[in-house]
């Protein structure tokens, strides 16, 4: 059987599959190795999950903490304990707010903001994850935290729903930002849809259907669907190293800016990406700030 090739494979995932689940079905259809993925997404949603499959397992840490972006449908006048689709209602309330209310309560979440994550999440308290903990009756509330709302704009409003697109940084929960826009409204709400459409560079255009996914018994060359490490990558600085240099990187041999030369200090990266003659990825260099030097990250065969 032909070898896989590592890379990422964005799947979108459907509702009513954990992440989780999503991983173990692509790694036994295309028989890989190693599968991960970049970011859980709640099983009620859809949407982009990226993975990574075989050694680009190996550089998950630069898509992990990315923005990410949503088209959501928010229930007004009802809340749960999850604060999505999938809880127990605790309070139920009339909806009587005007439309220039709800998008001025949209206008005022965009931007830098403080986020108490929800109980139930997949955060972990001192090894449990908090879904665990909330559901055995022992709810633990972890500190707020500071996230980046960048967009937050109201779709169409059909209430009690409200349609809104959101693209926020790594770690912010959508259903939590549906809880605080129902108490700021004073009628309580939440999350009754959600679909992430992109995730830091790969979007939904990009993904491939878990049918697609389930369909296959081996390596998705075929599907034109898996992307490079080295495109995937293509947002940190490249340099290409000569046929000597890159035998040294190979073999993890100590490397100067005689052999690679640093970035541009402007260019807002402290990390690089180092090609062969041939434009193959052979690894990410991490750029010593106190001397001339670099860390390795990653070296690939």
């Amino acid at each position: 059987m032909q070898k896989l090739t590592s890379g990422i494979l964005v799947v979108d995932k459907p509702e009513g599959i954990t992440s989780a689940g999503v991983v173990a079905l692509v790694k036994r259809r295309i028989h890989a190795d190693k599968v991960g993925h970049c970011g859980t997404l709640d099983p009620f949603a859809s949407g982009v999950l990226v993975c990574c499959i075989n050694q680009a397992t190996r550089i998950s840490r630069f898509f992990l903490h990315g923005d990410k972006s949503y088209e959501a449908v928010l229930r007004l006048g009802v809340e749960t304990d999850t604060q999505d689709v999938t809880g127990k209602i605790v309070s139920a309330s009339p909806v009587t707010v005007t439309e220039d209310a709800i998008r001025s309560a949209f206008d005022t979440l965009v931007g830098p903001v403080r986020q108490q994550p929800p109980v139930y999440s997949a955060l972990k308290h001192e090894g449990v994850p908090l879904y665990k903990l909330a559901r055995s009756g022992r709810p633990m509330q972890k500190p707020a935290r500071d996230i980046v709302i960048h967009r937050l704009s109201v779709l169409a409003v059909d209430l009690p729903d409200v349609h809104f697109g959101v693209t926020c940084s790594g770690g912010t929960y959508v259903r939590t930002l549906a809880a605080d826009l129902g108490r700021m409204l004073g009628c309580g709400a939440h999350l009754r849809k959600l679909v992430r459409t992109a995730s830091g560079p790969f979007t939904l255009a990009q993904a491939a259907a878990l049918a697609e996914i389930a369909s296959l018994d081996g390596p998705p060359a075929e599907m034109g669907r898996m992307i490079e490490m080295n495109e995937a990558l293509a947002f940190i600085p490249k340099q290409t190293a000569d046929p000597r240099t890159a035998e040294k990187v190979r073999h993890g041999m100590p490397l100067t800016e005689s052999d690679i030369r640093r970035p541009e200090p402007d260019g807002g990266s402290d990390w690089l990406r180092v090609v062969d003659p041939d434009d193959r990825l052979i690894a990410i260099l991490a750029v010593k700030k106190e001397n001339s030097g670099y860390n390795y990250c990653c070296v690939f065969n």
